[in-house]
């Protein structure tokens, strides 16, 4: 039995950060035992416990969040262990593990630094100081404006890039804690380079420059420890110094030029820098980080290297991501090495037209030194980089695609025994990997780049899959809010907010309410909870608010929305929106925003709360019942995603007639995806858990247009913005709204782990889950794992080639497990923590593929069943050969009405008889 993943606030030793609440977790594995009896916490100032400040103990210690009542001093470092004893007298010990606090409350003495106004480069602020004295410990207090880099004697502090990330900084400005103890000498000097980055380079749609600010800025204080118990500062003020940095350009979208020949003509003298009049100001907006690390994750080797053309030169990465090349040159004076970075080829050549305004270029000059390469302040979303100027042939080995996003732990693992399955698999994890850059943004490559919230409210639970996302989606919601309260409520589109405009559509601005409670269910800690509940709440009553200026019909019936965005039933398939009446989706989030804020005040005890909103809910239920549904219950407006919010949200007089209806709807729509952002992205699960499993099933593994196999037949490898994002014959479909790396559409991954692998909580945090995989003949089998905040779930099912089904499953320590047994009318298995494995016959024959309900258009790629079809059913084989959408979309069940076309039942059922031997 071990003790892992312990973390503090979801971020494994923290140094520096903001503490308003302190809750440790952690994970048991290993264990012979099943359940906890008693746990430990043991909380000290010192690595070897022997001054204990804090210990807490007892068998409900919850692993997955339990709060430690400490008070905090400034610039601590507190050591930390977890015990925990099972029920067989199994009793083992964390390794030591720790958290460290920033200045908190102690006022800087340091002051902002800056250039003379005359000035107009990128500066490296210096300083030069000696230790005479054996060091015991030493950190840095810094931050930089725009963007910052902070070395010490030649060495990089902290693993940290693109530091102090992405924020409101008329609100605050994020400082960082470094450990410099090791890289301290007698003689020292520390550098603090500066570039522009979101503060004061280009931001936006309307391409603001200096948003925030138009100053380079940088503020430290170094604080040593001396073994002889003597203590020194040193402090930014005016003895610093400032000179002309080599980065002649940068810019998040445009990119960066390094240019080491830049002062080859020029003066560049150590100057005196200004200390900045408005430095108190400035230094009473500091805060503690409460941005994940953002640093390399991975490196990618170069997978191919391609001679276009038109005779560029283009490495190929194999994978769309986001980050930036790393190169060792050692190339004459005067050498200029240009990278350009693009998505995708067009007719074989180098192209990047859909970054629109965004130049997405890096610049390299050398003066004839030997050094590794790399841009400082920007990152580029990118597969593809075409190299000009390199003076020798390129190898392989030249370059290093480095990986850059926030410092998040993955949590899934998937296998199964489709290959386009997994591939579709791992482009949600990249897309999320690619997009998770301090903020979740829709895509990280052109000149937007913006943290949309409809984006990351409908991708949130598969999110909460893919990775542990606690510290994550704590630091955007605290940037939602610090925007919302400047706006009487209203959510922001997306963050940061330059658009100079409140928001407050519909779905997008749920992200107020339905990202706190996805994180609520998948980490269950309360006191999160708590501290988003007023944004929920400031959220819904904004709405009421506005319905109550527009007459109180407790709809939401008026103002701007997105609708569902990108569907394919608008008056084009280009169209922004589909067909759904944009205020049937508004009332209906309106409703399920509500209807979570009063789940959440049930949850935190403010029963005055929970029943207002609870009452206001029903209100707006029947609203919508009386607006949108006739008098016999059917819905009036006929589209998929219509259908859908209503059974996602139980909104329905008869369930039966919405289900009826969806399933003519369908049928009318030839079984094609027409929803977008709103309805496809919970297309499948809404089928998979209203007894459609096999056409959630048919979904997932549509070949055509629109569809996620679509996608990756045309070898996506993230998940596109738009179902044509490229078109057949691999140009791409456009350039003004057109990205592939945007992982809204991820959003059916949930449905995998949820229904397919069959992992669903029971209780918030996952302490208790159920499993209930669908299997279907479309899959042989599927391996997954989830390192739930409670520890690791396992499903794992296989048909086997005798039609039995294999079912293994692992229940993590101090964890209950139901399992709900496929094939045997609802069989239920209590699990208790351990692995569970188990091969039966059920009553349904999963290996066969076809039945009455197959439709043609499922049978087209299978030699044996063509072959059937053209003997038995040769008019079916006709259809199909035509190719018409309508043709392919008849079932078998169909054909056997369809005797004016020469079809006769018993010939279609001979032909079923035949195709349901097909394994």
């Amino acid at each position: 039995m071990r003790v892992v993943d312990t973390k503090i606030n979801g971020i494994k030793d923290p140094m520096g950060f903001s503490y308003p609440i302190i809750k440790c977790s952690w994970k048991v594995v290993e264990a012979k035992s099943r359940y906890q009896i008693n746990a430990k916490i043991v909380v000290s100032e010192t690595s070897v416990f022997d001054k204990i400040l804090y210990k807490k103990e007892g068998r409900d210690l919850n692993c997955i969040g339990e709060r430690l009542e400490i008070s905090l001093k400034p610039q601590t470092r507190y050591y930390y262990y977890i015990e925990v004893t099972g029920e067989n007298e199994e009793v083992v010990r964390s390794e030591t593990a720790y958290f460290e606090t920033g200045k908190m409350a102690d006022s800087w003495s340091a002051a902002f630094i800056g250039m003379k106004e005359e000035d107009h480069f990128h500066p490296i602020f210096f300083h030069k100081f000696p230790t005479q004295k054996k060091v015991k410990s030493a950190r840095i207090y810094v931050t930089g404006l725009g963007l910052y880099e902070a070395s010490l004697n030649g060495y990089k502090i902290g693993e940290d890039y693109l530091a102090p990330f992405c924020n409101d900084y008329n609100s605050s400005i994020q400082y960082q804690t470094y450990d410099i103890t090791e890289i301290l000498k007698s003689e020292n000097q520390i550098e603090i380079m500066t570039g522009n980055g979101w503060y004061k380079g280009r931001l936006g749609y309307d391409g603001d420059v200096e948003y925030y600010g138009n100053r380079f800025l940088a503020i430290a204080e170094i604080h040593i420890s001396y073994e002889n118990g003597s203590k020194e500062t040193i402090l930014t003020d005016e003895t610093w110094e400032y000179r002309g940095s080599d980065i002649e350009m940068s810019d998040i979208y445009d990119g960066e030029t390094f240019n080491h020949l830049l002062w080859g003509n020029k003066e560049n003298n150590a100057k005196p820098v200004e200390v900045l009049k408005e430095s108190n100001e400035l230094k009473a907006m500091l805060v503690e980080r409460y941005s994940l690390p953002v640093k390399v994750k991975e490196t990618l080797a170069v997978k191919e290297i391609l001679h276009t053309p038109a005779g560029e030169t283009v490495l190929d990465m194999g994978q769309n991501f986001t980050g930036y090349m790393e190169f060792l040159q050692e190339f004459s004076k005067g050498t200029t090495i240009t990278l350009d970075f693009g998505e995708v080829l067009q007719q074989g050549n180098f192209y990047n037209a859909n970054y629109r305004t965004a130049k997405s270029r890096f610049i390299y000059v050398s003066d004839g030194r030997k050094e590794v390469v790399r841009p400082h302040f920007t990152y580029y979303g990118f597969r593809y980089v075409r190299v000009t100027g390199w003076p020798v042939e390129i190898k392989k080995e030249n370059f290093t695609g480095k990986v850059v996003y926030s410092d998040l732990d993955i949590a899934v693992t998937i296998e199964t025994s489709s290959a386009k399955l997994n591939q579709l698999a791992s482009n949600c994890l990249w897309g999320q990997k690619s997009n998770f850059l301090d903020m979740p943004t829709d895509c990280p490559q052109r000149d937007e780049r913006l943290g949309w919230t409809g984006d990351a409210q409908v991708f949130a639970p598969t999110a909460c899959f893919n990775m542990d996302t606690r510290a994550f989606y704590r630091k955007y919601l605290h940037d939602l809010h610090i925007d919302q309260l400047q706006h009487d409520g209203a959510i922001a589109n997306y963050i940061p907010n330059n658009s100079r405009i409140p928001g407050g559509s519909s779905v997008w601005g749920d992200a107020a309410t339905f990202i706190p409670m996805t994180l609520y269910e998948y980490y269950g800690d309360r006191d999160d909870l708590e501290g988003y509940y007023p944004m929920m709440k400031d959220w819904v009553d904004y709405i009421i608010h506005q319905d109550k200026e527009n007459g109180e019909e407790h709809l939401w019936n008026f103002g701007f929305h997105f609708g569902d965005w990108l569907a394919q039933d608008g008056v084009t398939t280009q169209s922004m929106k589909g067909g759904t009446d944009d205020y049937f989706i508004a009332s209906v989030y309106y409703y399920a925003s509500v209807l979570k804020t009063a789940k959440a005040a049930g949850i935190l005890g403010k029963e005055t709360d929970m029943n207002h909103y609870r009452n206001k809910a029903e209100k707006i239920y029947q609203a919508i019942l009386e607006e949108y549904f006739s008098l016999n219950g059917r819905l009036t407006i006929d589209t998929q995603t219509a259908y859908f919010l209503c059974l996602k949200f139980d909104i329905y007089t008869s369930k039966d007639r919405i289900i009826t209806g969806l399933k003519v709807r369908l049928k009318k729509d030839c079984y094609k995806i027409k929803g977008g952002f709103v309805g496809a992205t919970m297309m499948c699960r809404i089928l998979a858990e209203n007894d459609m499993e096999d056409m959630a099933y048919h979904i997932l593994f549509q070949e055509g247009f629109p569809g996620w196999m679509y996608c990756v037949n045309l070898g996506a490898t993230t998940i596109w913005e738009r179902w044509n994002s490229i078109l057949d014959d691999g140009t791409i479909s456009g350039t003004e709204m057109n990205s592939l790396n945007h992982y809204s559409y991820g959003s059916v991954m949930e449905y995998v782990y949820r229904n397919i692998a069959g992992i669903q909580e029971m209780e918030p945090g996952f302490k208790a889950v159920r499993f209930a995989p669908q299997l279907n003949a479309k899959l042989q089998y599927v391996n997954f794992t989830y390192d739930s905040i409670s520890g690791k779930y396992v499903s794992n099912w296989k048909l086997n080639k005798d039609g039995t089904v294999t079912l293994y499953f692992e229940v993590p320590f101090d964890c209950t497990a139901v399992a709900i047994l496929p094939g045997t009318r609802g069989e239920q298995v209590k699990l208790e923590a351990g692995t569970y494995e188990k091969t039966y016959r059920p009553e349904c024959d999963y290996r066969k593929l076809y039945n009455m309900d197959t439709r043609l258009e499922e049978l087209e790629n299978d030699e044996r069943a063509m072959e059937i079809i053209k003997k038995e059913l040769p008019i079916a084989y006709g259809l199909i050969q035509s190719k018409n959408p309508e043709n392919l979309s008849m079932s078998m069940n169909d054909l056997q009405f369809m005797t004016f076309m020469g079809f006769r039942p018993e010939m279609v059922q001979k032909a079923v008889e035949k195709l349901s031997d097909l394994i």
